[in-house]
């Protein structure tokens, strides 16, 4: 099977790069196992059209996964993500079934995750995106966390807990105003049924530059969020 890399967009060279954050790494951190994959969970053959890149909503994420093994170490104040954070960077096709698991692959090398670790919640999470999205257009580990990485180091975050009456509207003009170069129509707004912010996911094309969603945006902009609070509410 051959993989084709795609090239970073000259749009994004020429947008200056924010700081990769920075977090205590634990005494203990190594790679997580690899994961089982259930034969419904395999979805190949499928052309690239587009690419995700999704950053979640933090606190949402530890109120659906708690203290697992999705959180491990667990997350707190001082040394992890507690605002957004990065979910990981898909390869999607024009529609569903998207491309998903498309080949076997192994545990990520210990210094990858060593790279990754402060930007997203959890070693395992790492272990996750790279089999099931990365396994579909990159030779290896380094290779995906790479792109990962330059997209969303790019991206300067919004505090959004201060926003008063939050909707998907606001969020994508925080969004918009921090980062220049994205426009609203590649930002997809993520929420649970009720109404409650998952995560903002960023399309971009198959060249990496900001690309208007060819799903649509996800909530609207009137929609009105409910957000799970940070423990210190100041994201």
């Amino acid at each position: 099977m051959r993989l084709a890399l795609p090239l970073l967009a000259a749009a994004l060279l020429a947008t200056p790069a924010v700081a990769a954050p920075a977090c205590r790494l634990p005494p203990d951190l190594k790679p997580a196992p690899v994961e089982a994959v259930a034969p419904n969970e395999i979805v190949t053959g499928v052309t690239t059209a587009y690419y995700l890149l999704a950053i979640t909503w933090t606190p949402d994420w530890r109120r659906i996964n708690g203290q697992t093994k999705a959180t491990t170490p667990p997350l707190d104040a001082e040394s992890r993500p507690q605002g957004f954070a990065l979910h990981g960077l898909w390869p999607n096709g024009k529609a569903p079934p998207y491309p998903r698991n498309c080949r076997p692959v192994g545990t990520i090398d210990a210094a990858t995750v060593r790279q990754m670790y402060c930007r997203t919640p959890s070693a395992a999470l790492l272990q996750h995106e790279w089999q099931a999205h990365g396994s579909c257009g990159w030779e290896t580990p380094a290779a995906y966390f790479r792109d990962a990485a330059r997209l969303y180091d790019r991206v300067k975050l919004p505090r959004i807990e201060a926003i008063p009456d939050l909707t998907a509207g606001r969020l994508r003009s925080a969004f918009t105003a921090k980062n220049r170069w994205l426009p609203a129509d590649a930002i997809f707004v993520a929420t649970d049924p009720s109404g409650r912010l998952s995560e903002v996911r960023l399309c971009y094309d198959l060249a990496y530059a900001p690309a208007a969603c060819p799903g649509g945006l996800g909530a609207p902009d009137d929609r009105a969020l409910i957000l799970t609070p940070s423990s210190s509410r100041r994201f």
